[in-house]
């Protein structure tokens, strides 16, 4: 079932086009990433889509518009970290929440599981630590049972551990059947976490569909020999090597999927040259990123 379709939408502030003709089809059951830089339209997208701000032109629609003027009951949104009383405790906040959501049956002690907070149920809000913090942000956002939950940048400012627990907590949630749409400049996040990619820049859809799909097969090789000149001439024309570059007294080259490390091996060793280092890896969806937005 599509969830949300996004048919052309454009936001204007005076001369900036902060989201261009954006047009995007997101499906029940997928995590959803919106990924993009800084400034590229993210925040202002799901700010629409919420009817927080107002499009200048284009449309969108949730569920089918089965749900008509209630559709906003069946999401939730973590755009800003929200306003909490310090001196209560998670249950009492999360109660305040469902009270302004007009939830009568909230589910707090499942929710505070799935954020891993129950432990931490009685204790005062400010004591929290900044991870803890946007762990409750996404409690309060899951009151009310939403099949779909928006997140803006939802790693934003956390450490390591923190970040490596919520992305834990998205995927927990997904597995429930919920569907997520995550707004991230974080390459790794969005490769880590989502099914889905949009890929913007300056308000403009550059690229859409299935992380695996936007996603090359092509693979990175690092490879590194005594004489990286002769190594370099040596691969420049051989088929299967698609690009090279050079960082750290190493060739980095994109090649195919057909072409194997036992190959590179003994294209070296025929021309007479010995590799001290060969490493060949998946592309990164930095790399294709950094393709894709290239010169726009």
């Amino acid at each position: 079932m599509q969830v949300l379709q996004i048919q052309g939408l454009t936001k204007r502030y005076g001369a900036i086009t902060a989201v261009n003709n954006l047009h995007l089809e997101i499906q029940s059951g997928s995590v959803y990433g919106i990924l993009g830089p800084n400034g590229s339209g993210k925040t202002t997208t799901l700010s629409m889509v919420l009817g927080i701000v107002g499009a200048d032109s284009g449309s969108f629609s949730w569920f089918g518009d089965k749900y008509g003027d209630q559709e906003r009951m069946h999401i939730g949104a973590l755009l800003e970290t929200p306003n909490f009383y310090p001196y209560l405790s998670p249950v009492k906040n999360l109660e305040i929440t469902a009270h302004i959501k007009r939830v009568a049956s909230p589910g707090i002690d499942q929710i505070l599981e799935i954020v891993n907070l129950a432990h931490r149920r009685d204790s005062a809000f400010s004591t929290f630590s900044f991870g803890m913090k946007q762990r409750l942000a996404i409690a309060a956002a899951l009151v009310g049972d939403p099949e779909v939950l928006i997140l803006d940048e939802p790693t934003n400012g956390l450490d390591p551990q923190g970040i490596a627990e919520v992305r834990e907590i998205i995927k927990r949630i997904a597995n429930n059947g919920k569907t997520i749409i995550m707004a991230s400049h974080i390459l790794d996040e969005v490769e880590k976490v989502c099914s889905h990619v949009a890929i913007i820049k300056r308000g403009k859809l550059l690229a859409n569909g299935e992380v695996g799909a936007i996603l090359s097969n092509d693979r990175q090789v690092d490879i590194s020999a005594g004489d990286l000149v002769r190594l370099r001439e040596v691969l420049a024309n051989f088929p299967g090597v698609k690009s090279i570059s050079e960082k750290d007294k190493m060739l980095q080259l994109q090649v195919g999927t057909e072409l194997t490390a036992a190959e590179l091996n003994k294209l070296a060793f025929d021309n007479g040259l010995i590799i001290s280092h060969l490493v060949m890896k998946p592309k990164s969806l930095e790399a294709e990123f950094l393709e894709i937005t290239a010169g726009t």
